[in-house]
């Protein structure tokens, strides 16, 4: 009686706490950031967080948007909206990123380069570029439900940001860039041909755009077909300062007229480009960017687009030259319905049976990491043997990060940390990550749990993290926070309560990681092989202002 009692208890616990995660992702609004005015007009970003190289479609009334991740996991974030302003995150299409032993360490600023989604035939198809292995394809007949395992649709070096077409006869082809790290050359344009199905390709492929003299850097290409030209949206001049540049030409191996239809001008909105065209079901064209704004990453805007004389026109072109310039705020698309205020999730109480979708770890991660306690409405992180040649947390594999929400925000954590007993140096803590870190974390010693501050400026070179003792904690319960202001610097404080946090340290300055911006998150480390490990239990993270 007693098991079936228990049975039924648990199956109702599972169940709400699945309702309460589902109802969270879908009702979410930023305390923070949030993009929709409530009055029909909407300001830039729409995402003001890291969404690196960002691809949309539209499929029926549904927007869908991915991104680059790099060494990320789960990678290749999804997002949905109904209206390109409100947007949520819903999946991931990598699980695990495959060379799966390759990303079991850390591999900054590599991984998913910048991807493409297309919807063809019922089903999604994302083909992603990993710069030192080729480009992969994923498929899926729904967006929220299992992806393919990646296949190499060709192996090589430095072959990135490619982008399938399927042309009015059904040929395929593939528009790509290459990685000058890796294949000895960039600022070029190519096409390869593929095989039907889009999943192998058939010939080499060949340059068909050469942007050294005009265009440097130009990299990211989208294909599309409109009134009988192909045309090539490519982002040129460089990640922070460059322009959107348009290719068009009669046959998709050229030659191409070039044009740059939006730059910076004078908006003090930096390199607005690399993106994708999307129109709404009413006919509306538009166009979704990012804006690299270094340690917050490259958040992602949207802009009214027009086409004049078969050439599109992004942003607002004040003096009629055919060159726009970003908005910061415009009418939202009319899509023929107002839809709810919604943003991508953030905070997290940690009720799920799975772990929330803003989470990342920074390389695949091991079943021994964590447990998403639901019945206890707890996430537990098992410390983790820090890797031998670790210098410092930038090689450490298990921290569960996510990104910046917006320029300033305040994020705290309550957590209660049992540590093994027979072990010393057992820490968990809060990290805002980048090429330079800082952390603050509970760390125990023989005679109790200590609360400790660590700085390490340059930890992308290997440099030492400078940790200083604190204060000696009372229990076994602390609240970390850190205050992030204009600039993204960054105040660190602790508490015994809940409501009195006493400040730690100077303000840290966030930094940028390898090719994203800084994130924040949490993690759970050991320094000694055991039998087992200590575990850290958060009971939430908030975001707020």
């Amino acid at each position: 009686m007693k098991k079936i009692i228990y049975a039924s208890l648990s199956y109702c616990i599972f169940t709400l706490s699945a309702f309460a995660q589902q109802t969270v992702s879908d009702n979410y609004v930023s305390k923070v950031w949030v993009a929709d005015q409530g009055n029909g007009m909407y300001k830039n970003p729409v995402i003001n967080a890291d969404y690196s190289d960002p691809d949309a479609i539209r499929v029926g009334e549904d927007f869908y948007l991915i991104a680059s991740s790099f060494d990320a996991v789960p990678g290749l974030p999804i997002l949905h909206s109904k209206d390109l302003v409100n947007w949520k995150i819903i999946g991931h299409a990598l699980k695990r990123q495959p060379p799966f032993e390759h990303f079991e360490k850390t591999q900054h600023g590599n991984g998913v380069w910048a991807p493409s989604l297309r919807y063809r035939n019922g089903e999604f198809y994302i083909y992603y570029p990993d710069p030192d292995f080729g480009i992969y394809l994923t498929k899926a007949k729904s967006i929220t439900g299992e992806w393919s395992n990646p296949e190499l649709v060709i192996a090589g070096k430095g072959l990135i940001d490619p982008c399938p077409f399927w042309d009015e006869d059904n040929k395929a082809y593939l528009a790509y860039a290459y990685a000058g790290s890796r294949a000895g050359i960039k600022s070029v344009l190519a096409v390869m041909p593929l095989n039907g199905a889009g999943t192998k390709a058939t010939e080499t492929g060949r340059i068909v755009y050469d942007g050294h003299e005009l265009d440097p850097t130009i990299e990211g290409p989208k294909v599309y077909k409109r009134n009988g030209y192909y045309y090539l949206f490519a982002p040129a001049g460089g990640v922070s300062t460059g322009w959107q540049l348009i290719l068009r030409s009669k046959n998709i191996y050229g030659p191409y007229e070039r044009k740059v239809v939006m730059d910076e001008g004078k908006s003090g909105i930096n390199g607005p480009h690399q993106g994708a065209w999307v129109n709404t079901a009413t006919g509306e064209d538009w166009f979704l960017h990012f804006q690299d704004k270094d340690a917050y990453g490259r958040v992602v805007h949207l802009q009214p687009m027009k086409w004049v004389n078969d050439w599109p026109v992004i942003g607002i072109d004040k003096d009629g030259d055919g060159t726009g310039e970003p908005l910061l705020t415009y009418r939202k698309p009319r899509v023929g319905k107002t839809y709810p205020i919604i943003t991508p999730v953030e905070s997290d109480e940690f009720l799920g049976s799975k772990l929330g979708l803003q989470w990342q770890w920074q390389a695949n991660p091991q079943p021994t990491w964590l447990f998403t306690d639901a019945a206890r409405g707890v996430l537990k992180l098992y410390t983790a043997k820090i890797p031998d040649e670790a210098k410092n947390l930038w090689d450490v594999p298990n921290l569960l990060m996510q990104k910046f929400p917006a320029d300033e925000f305040m994020a705290t954590t309550k957590v209660t940390f049992k540590p093994n007993l027979k072990l010393e140096n057992e820490q968990t803590g809060l990290v805002v990550m980048g090429r330079s870190y800082a952390q603050i974390s509970l760390k125990s010693k023989k005679d109790g749990i200590y609360v400790v501050y660590g700085v390490c400026q340059g930890a992308d070179k290997g440099k030492t993290e400078n940790l200083k003792e604190v204060a000696k904690l009372k229990s076994s319960t602390a609240y970390f926070r850190v205050k992030v202001s204009s600039g993204a610097k960054c105040q660190f404080a602790y508490s015994e309560d809940g409501t009195n946090f006493q400040n730690v340290g100077e303000q840290f300055q966030a930094t940028a990681g390898q090719w994203i911006g800084a994130k924040i998150g949490l993690f759970a480390i050991r320094d000694t092989q055991t039998n087992d490990s200590g575990l850290a239990e958060y009971d939430w993270f908030h975001i707020q202002k």
